[in-house]
């Protein structure tokens, strides 16, 4: 395979940047079930409830995804804030591979304790990062640790929020503070945290992520880890060091349409 040169790599990603970061994009993908809401509450949940839930096929996820926000009334917000204990057991048969019951619980439970203290989810990730953070890990790690310091959080819950202090990619928050951080003309993320900077992002690294990467030169790690995400992250920052993961769109939906590099 040829070497490409750094303006190849800039303008095969910029290109594909363009052709899928654009409202077409969103139907087929969860983040659709985000741009039902209005409320930025609604959406911060939603977007996280759905971020956490994604793997597997993306029609799955949004039909799960779905069924959630309908357990929920249809006002996720609301029902947090106001919802009894004895409300849950409404989710006893909802799931998604191994995502069950108990876990449902307890994020209930969190969820509905940090609102009763706090306006937005924003915070409990914002508050760990310092402006001269290069990179969201610290916020990550942060988050992580809030989320399970309640005396009742299950052990098993634990794999479904990554944390990069166990060199876990963390693919899904990644993606989650994406749509919620960074934000342009374009109409697919949502921009409404300001607390953390676009530029502080990381790449969410999955598997088609990977392939494209490695493809283009942007990755030479073997490990798919967090370190391998500050890599590619660092890599990409060279096109648009304010930006650096707008480039998740090329990346992603190239890998998915199988394109030929």
């Amino acid at each position: 395979m040829p070497r490409r040169t750094k303006a190849e790599v800039a303008a095969t990603l910029n290109h594909y940047h363009d052709l899928y970061n654009k409202p077409d994009f969103i139907p087929d993908d969860p983040i659709g079930l985000v741009h039902a809401f209005n409320d930025v509450r609604d959406r911060e949940i939603v977007g996280f409830w759905v971020a956490t839930l994604a793997w597997g096929r993306r029609a799955t996820i949004i039909d799960k995804g779905a069924q959630l926000i309908e357990l929920m009334g249809g006002e996720p917000y609301r029902f947090i804030t106001e919802h009894r204990e004895e409300d849950r057991a409404r989710f006893a048969d909802w799931k998604h591979r191994t995502f069950t019951y108990t876990d449902t619980l307890y994020f209930l439970e969190f969820l509905q304790q940090y609102y009763r203290e706090h306006d937005s989810l924003e915070e409990a990730f914002a508050r760990h990062l310092r402006p001269e953070d290069r990179t969201i890990e610290a916020a990550l790690r942060g988050f992580h640790n809030d989320f399970f310091s309640l005396p009742e959080a299950p052990a098993r819950t634990r794999k479904h929020v990554a944390t990069p202090e166990r060199k876990s990619r963390c693919k899904r928050l990644c993606m989650y503070l994406r749509w919620m951080v960074r934000q342009d003309e374009r109409g697919v993320d949502f921009g409404d945290w300001k607390q953390i900077r676009p530029d502080q992002l990381c790449l969410p690294l999955d598997v088609h992520v990977e392939r494209v990467a490695r493809q283009l030169g942007l990755l030479k790690r073997k490990q798919c880890d967090w370190k391998a995400v500050v890599e590619l992250t660092d890599a990409v920052r060279r096109f648009d060091p304010e930006d650096p993961t707008k480039y998740d769109f090329a990346l992603f939906g190239m890998g998915v349409e199988g394109v030929k590099i």
